[in-house]
């Protein structure tokens, strides 16, 4: 993307999925990306790069091994590497998630 400006609504109107994870912009080697969810996400960690979110609308679920984060609309948070942990919500809900372009979107770890 150059500097044109985008508009999140516009982008997530029609998404319908549980679950669906895009890029919107890089920035030097990291990506901002979209997410639109309204389910679980498995456990899982990533060894190459923190992972930072950032709640458009609804209400989001950041489970750790120890505890659970409960973010809503503007609120945010930094998952480190290698830190076991899931998403979930349920409802729908967009977020904006800030990681290196090389990391994993599914993650390293697939089971708890």
């Amino acid at each position: 993307m150059s500097n044109q400006k985008q508009d999140i609504v516009a982008l997530t109107e029609n998404i319908t999925d549980d679950w669906k994870n895009f890029p919107v912009c890089e920035i030097n080697d990291h990506v901002v990306r979209v997410s639109v969810l309204q389910k679980d996400f498995y456990w899982h960690s990533h060894s190459k790069s923190d992972e930072f979110f950032f709640v458009v609308e609804g209400e989001l679920f950041v489970d750790f091994e120890n505890r659970t984060e409960t973010l809503t609309k503007g609120q945010m948070i930094k998952v480190p590497k290698n830190v076991l942990h899931r998403t979930r919500s349920n409802m729908r809900t967009t977020i904006l998630c800030f990681e290196s372009t090389d990391n994993d979107v599914t993650g390293d770890v697939t089971e708890k």
